[in-house]
């Protein structure tokens, strides 16, 4: 439930990640607990922030409020297993309203039906109130206030590169002045493309809540969830599906950019990108429910980036149109989240060599050879282009680079780029053996025993007693629990058992786990990295302390915000969420360790 000292309207005090998330997989909007669009970016995940008051709490910040007169209380909930969501507020008499969210998502026509639109359904929950609509979009990242002009029951925001239409069944004067008026009824509001409606309004807007609820239903129906923590995995698996770019096959690390992993710690960075590394543990994550099409999807989006490689260079990241430059910029008129800039566009990651990618493509791309409820399986031709990203992870395993966690300013021969190199060659062996291609499977097996000879021998502190972040070194990093989860390591190994240890000495505040103990560009970091705290628990349970990591597991569910969603990082004494928001890599986690913690159906049943 959600308060603020703002009687007039629903404003709360300062921007919040207390967020839900709607979307349809072509675009997004987070929806504060006001019920207010607080960041939308059109027309893709990567485009202008339309609404940006997340990152502009001035009277400059672009927003989409519905406001109850006198405003007391809200509450924010899901529409149970969908990605509609339902905002209820409430007036200093009790007398409420309920606003419910969502963007098209179903089938029509043998096709995915799932347009640029955000509906907004407004009904009283009781008795008539008053309520005003606030909506003021802006473009090119807030600079320029679109001209407005009207029909007869739409409203046009016009701007240089895109229009908007709003079509509603309310005075558009009451819009255009916001005015508070009484609500009697249900007011439909959909925002989308300068569009004529095939139908009605009010029409409209019932048939897509019905449809995209039927939607979340039939997909949230076919996921195969654990026992335990059934509406956790549910809501992740819901969220992550929500980060797929379904025109491309891309999956974004992230909805927003800027939210600083820290206060004032200047890490803000813009994860409206498809990171390769992010993007397969997405797939791993959704697989292991038995949600194969994101994969399906995705496969596209990397068959694109391996075929321009041409067994070249591969970046770590890309754009979600498959753009390789992104370059980083900062816009100084935007003061950013809760007043912490710098405010980011693009990433200089781009130009980084991280050489775990190429790991990271053999893995994600794996499962389609071996997988026979797949539309399309991979044969020998994909293998063959796979097997020349292999090359490359060969050609490169011992090299230095910037590591997964993107380090800018040195470069090292880092553990879990190898590993991932590794893991290259080792899943391409299974392959070829899959394929009955004995020789390739031959040749490939002997790459994965050169490289992992080296890495569990040159990796290895003996100082530290634990795998070291890079080879030869002595610095700690969360990355090397990887090891299990990949099967490089025998989970039981005295090695790895004495690596966690060693982590949770090294890196962990209580539950929470940092990336990493060094000093970085920009100091040392000072919140807890959700996923390493999901690898801790995943290595807790591999070797036997599953009690420890179903209590660390259960402090994780609570540093979820009230709809179920989490941001990158958590500040481990005030428990708050930091960085970029919601981040597919801590959705991961959750899904990863319910799946791993659960008792099984059968103890139940």
């Amino acid at each position: 439930m959600m308060t603020t000292d703002d009687t007039t309207g629903g404003a709360p005090a300062q921007a919040s990640l207390n967020c839900g998330v709607v979307g349809n997989c072509a675009f997004s909007a987070l929806i504060d607990q006001a019920g207010q669009v607080v960041w939308s970016c059109l027309p893709r995940f990567d485009g202008d922030p339309v609404f940006n008051r997340l990152l502009d709490g001035t009277e400059n910040g672009s927003v989409w409020a519905i406001d109850i007169e006198n405003f007391a209380r809200s509450e924010q909930v899901y529409e149970p297993n969908t990605a509609v969501l339902r905002t209820r507020l409430y007036d200093t008499q009790g007398r409420g309203v309920e606003i419910t969210d969502f963007a098209p998502r179903f089938l029509s026509r043998d096709r995915m039906f799932r347009p640029l639109m955000l509906i907004r359904r407004v009904r009283p929950l009781d008795h008539a109130v008053r309520i005003r609509v606030r909506l003021r979009p802006r473009y090119d990242w807030g600079k320029l206030a679109p001209q407005i002009t009207q029909g007869s029951h739409h409203i046009r925001y016009v701007g240089p590169e895109q229009t908007l239409r709003l079509n509603t069944d309310v005075s558009l004067n009451y819009v255009l002045s916001e005015t508070y008026f009484v609500l009697g009824g249900t007011a439909n509001f959909l925002l989308g493309p300068d569009e004529t409606l095939a139908g009605g309004i009010d029409e409209t807007a019932r048939i897509f809540e019905k449809e995209t609820i039927n939607y979340w239903r039939t997909y949230t129906r076919r996921l195969a969830v654990p026992l335990e923590w059934q509406d956790v995995v549910i809501r992740a698996a819901i969220t992550l599906k929500l980060s797929l770019y379904e025109d491309t096959g891309a999956i974004i690390a992230a909805m927003t950019t800027s939210i600083p992993e820290a206060p004032g710690s200047s890490r803000n960075w813009d994860y409206r990108y498809c990171w390769l590394r992010d993007a397969f543990f997405v797939v791993r994550a959704l697989n292991s429910l038995s949600e194969v099409g994101t994969m399906e999807e995705y496969l596209r989006w990397l068959t694109n980036i391996v075929a321009r490689s041409k067994g070249g260079h591969i970046q770590p990241l890309y754009g979600i149109g498959l753009e390789e430059q992104l370059p980083e910029s900062i816009l100084d008129h935007l003061p950013g989240y809760r007043g912490n800039g710098p405010v980011r566009v693009g990433n200089q990651a781009q130009e980084h060599f991280q050489h775990d990618v190429y790991g990271n493509i053999v893995l994600g791309a794996a499962q389609a050879f071996l997988d026979h409820r797949l539309f399309h399986r991979a044969g020998k031709a994909e293998f063959a282009a796979l097997e020349a990203v292999g090359d490359q992870a060969f050609r490169l395993h011992a090299e230095p680079d910037a590591g997964m966690w993107e380090l800018r300013t040195r470069a090292r021969v880092h553990t879990s780029s190898m590993l991932m190199s590794w893991a290259a060659c080792d899943r391409l062996a299974k392959v070829a053996h899959k394929l009955g291609l004995d020789d390739r499977a031959d040749h490939w097996n002997s790459r994965a025993v050169l490289i992992r000879e080296r890495l569990l021998r040159e990796a290895w502190s003996e100082e530290r007693q634990a795998f070291a972040e890079s080879l030869g070194g002595r610095d700690l990093d969360a990355s090397v629990l990887l090891m299990a989860e990949v099967n490089f390591i025998d989970p039981m190994d005295p090695r790895f058992i004495a690596t966690v240890d060693a982590l949770e000495a090294s890196l962990c505040d209580g539950p929470y786990m940092r990336r990493y103990e060094a000093p970085d560009d920009f100091g040392k970091p000072e919140t807890a990295f959700n996923i390493c705290t999901f690898w801790r628990i995943d290595a807790l349970a591999r070797i036997g302390r599953k009690d420890e990591a179903r209590k660390i597991f259960e402090t994780m569910l609570m540093a979820r915000n009230h709809l179920g969603l989490l941001s990158e990082d958590t500040h481990p004494v005030t428990g708050e969420m930091w960085g970029n928001f919601p981040q597919t890599y801590s959705m991961v986690g959750l899904i990863n360790c319910a799946v791993r913690l659960s008792a099984p159906w059968d103890s139940a049943i």
